[in-house]
């Protein structure tokens, strides 16, 4: 059966990539709405032009002869992930770590086959979800030590297997795809309800493997709170925890390997938690002088309660640069849902807080595609595909994230963003934008979401940014704050996350990682 292939250097699908016309076409807006960047684009390496070394590894058994393979075009597309690093490599040419062979397993006997073969052979084993990744987690970039890379993708498993609607829990295969697992529920009324922004991209166990955060800005929004058991297969055997409600017996097993990222074993399965669809749904984009008193806001609704489904705040400049405002405000996105009880009194409880606080809003009620919010979630959906664009005419785009407590947020936000801007003036030689948004919120704090846009040096942008991401990332620690909230830590922000968690627990980690993967194989420099 032929297989829909991933557009090789950028977002999405091939058969879905934009033509260099179209490309050309969204330049000059771009350019003109920025105030840098080309428009006149360049093109794409296109995918056969790319050179690869020879495969170092032997041929595999022939049992597992029909699930693996060495094609140029199969290594070039599971080389990286989608880091804007990872983008300007791929869409130069400039494949540096591709893997050796790509195995796709078609069941989890398979997936024990391809980690014996690779212990035989002394090569290195990367999981492989959807590949969307954005710190490095999936590169194939490891030590000299190993004879070489298989790149372990899970998208044969990609079905909802059982669904319990009494206890409203189903059991998915780790390879389904946001939309395949979300189809497969919905003969039955239910959702997951978990929609990260790579969400069409992207799978459960990559969502499991690495901690993901999904749109939803308060509740039960990390994977962490949708899992109910998990099942992953490891060189010495097969980790699977008992399926419960919830259990006091002792750290859990779920939540080694939640955020685990391929270390520990290979995720194939796990029961989560699903819903009935919402059925009540209201919507209000509310406006605030600045971005200061719009977080007391956010801290008000998050604590008295309410829990909305969105609550995410916008500094005025991405507010304009999303045509969500007018530039003068920041934007509180503020949105309530519920399968089957009335929402109208939350809306009414965080619109008085809002009040409070100094926000205004159009009486007009929004509907989910509507009005300015309507505009900021389009914009959402789009940012990935508009990177590329970006990408194409020398401008850098890129994010970082974080979260910190609530007593330090507005200074945090503000010493971010002035370390950051420094940096971008300094690598970059102008002012460049740097916006900020609150993604998520808690009732003790909130994750900070950061934008950054600038001219770049074609040929020069990885370089850019590192230095940047560098900065930016010593001044998150510095405030107190994590290397990441959602995005995980891969290969790209091992460093930070060595400096933050405590030694004792590192040992513990290595001490773990030492008794179900005793040669060190599975995604390697990630974590440990």
């Amino acid at each position: 059966m032929t297989r829909r292939a991933r557009n090789h250097w950028g977002w999405g699908w091939a058969d879905e990539a934009l033509s260099h016309e179209q490309v050309r076409a969204a330049a000059g807006g771009l350019a003109q709405h920025l105030g840098f960047g080309a428009a006149e684009p360049e093109r794409p390496v296109e995918l056969a032009a790319i050179e690869l070394p020879p495969a170092r590894l032997p041929s595999p058994p022939a049992a597992l002869a029909g699930v693996c393979t060495s094609d140029h075009d199969e290594r070039v597309r599971h080389a990286y992930g989608r880091a804007y690093r990872d983008v300007v490599r791929a869409f130069r040419g400039r494949i540096e770590h591709a893997p050796d062979v790509v195995a796709r397993p078609r069941d989890e006997a398979e997936v024990e086959q391809v980690l014996e073969w690779a212990a035989q052979v002394g090569a290195a084993v990367i999981p492989f979800g959807g590949g969307t990744s954005v710190v490095g987690g999936v590169e194939a970039r490891v030590s000299e030590r190993f004879a070489g890379v298989v790149t372990l993708s899970l998208a044969a498993l990609d079905r909802v297997l059982e669904v319990d609607a009494v206890s409203r829990a189903a059991r998915i295969q780790a390879g389904a795809l946001g939309p395949q697992l979300e189809e497969q529920l919905a003969p039955h009324g239910l959702t997951l309800r978990h929609f990260p922004q790579s969400f069409q991209l992207s799978t459960l166990g990559g969502w499991i493997a690495t901690r993901a955060g999904g749109h939803f800005a308060t509740g039960e929004t990390h994977v962490d709170d949708l899992v109910e058991s998990v099942r992953a297969i490891t060189p010495v055997g097969v980790w699977e925890s008992r399926r419960l409600p919830g259990s006091g017996a002792g750290p859990s097993p779920d939540r080694l390997l939640l955020g685990s990222e391929g270390t520990l074993g290979v995720v194939t399965e796990a029961w989560v938690r699903v819903r009935p669809k919402p059925a009540e749904r209201a919507g209000r984009a509310v406006r605030f002088a600045d971005f200061a008193a719009g977080a007391g806001a956010v801290r008000a609704i998050v604590q008295a309660g309410l829990a909305p489904s969105n609550c995410r705040l916008v500094d005025a400049r991405e507010a304009a640069l999303t045509f969500a405002g007018d530039g003068a405000h920041a934007l509180l996105v503020l949105g309530f849902e519920s399968s089957g009880a009335p929402v109208a009194e939350r809306m009414a409880s965080a619109l008085a807080l809002c009040r409070e606080a100094g926000g205004t809003w159009d009486e007009r009620v929004e509907g989910a595609r509507g009005g300015a919010s309507g505009a900021w979630r389009e914009a959402f959906l789009r940012a990935p595909y508009v990177r590329d664009v970006l990408v194409a005419m020398g401008a850098l785009s890129e994010t970082f994230e974080t979260a910190i407590t609530w007593e330090r947020f507005d200074r945090f936000v503000e010493d971010v963003k002035a370390a950051t801007r420094a940096v971008v003036r300094e690598v970059c030689g102008v002012e460049g934008i740097v916006t900020c948004r609150v993604t998520h919120a808690y009732p003790d704090g909130a994750a900070p979401y950061f934008t950054v846009l600038a001219p770049a040096r074609r040929g020069e942008e990885v370089e850019q940014w590192d230095a940047i991401k560098h900065a930016a990332a010593g001044a998150v620690l510095a405030g107190g704050g994590t290397i990441t909230h959602h995005h995980a830590v891969g290969r790209d922000h091992r460093p930070w996350y060595d400096a933050q968690r405590p030694e004792p627990f590192a040992a513990a980690l290595r001490g773990a990682k030492a008794a179900v993967d005793p040669a060190g194989l599975l995604n390697p420099g990630v974590l440990i």
